[in-house]
């Protein structure tokens, strides 16, 4: 990925939420076991194809290698998250999501945007990757409250 592939440069203030980082449970480390780490690579690979057509689209890589180079950072991060190997930490370091994100523009429109790519993605989970039912309702509200906290464009 190269410099002229990223997104534009920040012009508006920093926001943060009111009542800083929401208290949100960790999905289920199930996820993973039941997953395993392709299909986490798979997942987030569906999610970023969505995203690359979405109206968020202008906050990622341009490139389609960009694009897919972006999928793999953040399902390294997925994969950590659920209790699978420190991925994340090992490529890129401690993760600290929020300040990553910072470079970015987030509104609530972006989040929505997101938010709505998971749940596109989400919808077929159970067959195309074995996610397992029990926990997309778990799932589901960890996504939402972490998205919650990147926003950082004031509503």
């Amino acid at each position: 990925m190269t410099s002229s592939d990223l997104p534009g440069q920040r012009t508006k203030p920093i926001y943060t939420p009111p009542g800083g980082p929401g208290q949100v449970e960790r999905p289920s480390p199930e996820i993973f076991l039941a997953l395993g780490e392709a299909g986490v690579f798979r997942l987030l690979e569906d999610v970023y194809v969505c995203l690359g057509q979405s109206e968020a689209r202008h906050l990622f890589p341009k490139s389609a290698a960009g694009l897919k180079a972006g999928s793999e950072r953040s399902a390294a991060f997925f994969v950590q998250l659920l209790g699978g190997p420190p991925m994340y930490i090992e490529r890129y370091g401690p993760p600290r999501m929020r300040m990553r994100h910072f470079p970015f523009e987030i509104d609530g429109a972006a989040r929505e945007a997101w938010l709505g790519c998971f749940r596109q993605v989400m919808e077929h989970a159970e067959e195309r990757y074995g996610f397992p039912p029990e926990h997309i309702a778990g799932f589901h509200a960890f996504l939402d409250g972490f998205s919650a906290w990147m926003v950082n464009v004031e509503p």
